[in-house]
């Protein structure tokens, strides 16, 4: 009986980490998926992870435990909030040309998420959804966190590096590149946008008997289709150099949390 508590109590504490992934991570914490499938899918790579790393860890058998699960839970957390963020890039730079073009008056509701988002912005994301899909990330994510263990042992000292700093430091550092990722998806419409704006200012200053507001939102709403159109074609490497740098991030943050394997 001891040991059947003891296994069932370090399953628990992987279950922890798995589950609170799954809450997060991209395509997993979809409002598309069903629950169930979740908690199943959980468990399913939890008793995988069990048989893989052993029975022989030494966990706290008092109160520590439950500090225990609360720094799993913070781990898996970490693991999705950061493979999330590349996919809100997407949306940022969406809502920056939305702002642009006129369409920011006119959000849509995201089926992921169940939250509003910018109609470009939900547009981007359903295409970096299903090239995410086709070049089977969402085996990358199971795998980052199932070789999270190889790093990131249940004996980690995740408050130690919170408490240092560490953990806020590359949370800083990647919230900053992710934003400077969205300014770069977004700046060639930008751009366009912002150069129709200015021809519409010489257009009003040269030829006042024409409403520029009547005439500038039509315009800037087809210059800025015809320019995603132009560059649609692109959103595939865009997305690509996206989701490397999620894998990088990924790896980065096991770095940061716990130790390189031997």
């Amino acid at each position: 009986m001891d040991t059947l508590l003891h296994v069932f109590s370090i399953f628990l504490l992987i279950f922890c980490r798995i589950s609170a992934f799954f809450v997060v991570a991209p395509i997993f914490s979809s409002r598309g998926v069903p629950t169930t499938f979740k908690i199943g899918l959980s468990g399913i790579v939890a008793i995988l992870v069990l048989m893989v790393q052993g029975t022989g860890q030494v966990i706290p058998s008092d109160l520590g435990y439950a500090i225990v699960i609360i720094r799993e839970v913070l781990i898996g957390l970490l693991m999705g909030f950061v493979a999330t963020l590349i996919f809100y890039v997407i949306q940022i730079a969406g809502s920056f040309i939305d702002i642009q073009i006129g369409f920011g008056i006119a959000n849509v509701i995201d089926p992921m998420t169940g939250a509003s988002a910018p109609i470009l912005g939900n547009f981007k994301y359903i295409i970096a959804t299903l090239l995410f899909l086709s070049i089977n990330g969402h085996h990358y994510l199971l795998d980052a966190i199932i070789r999270s263990y190889n790093w990131i042992p249940l004996s980690n000292e995740l408050f130690q590096k919170i408490y240092n700093g560490n953990v806020s430091e590359f949370l800083i550092t990647t919230f900053s590149q992710s934003f400077t990722l969205s300014l770069q998806m977004a700046a060639p419409l930008i751009v366009a946008l912002f150069l129709t704006d200015v021809a519409l200012g010489f257009l009003a200053r040269t030829a006042p008997q024409f409403n520029v507001f009547v005439i500038g939102i039509p315009l800037k709403i087809i210059v800025g289709l015809v320019v995603m159109l132009l560059l649609i074609s692109s959103f595939v490497y865009a997305f690509q150099y996206l989701f490397e740098f999620m894998f990088k991030s990924l790896h980065n943050l096991l770095g940061v949390i716990g130790e390189r394997p031997q």
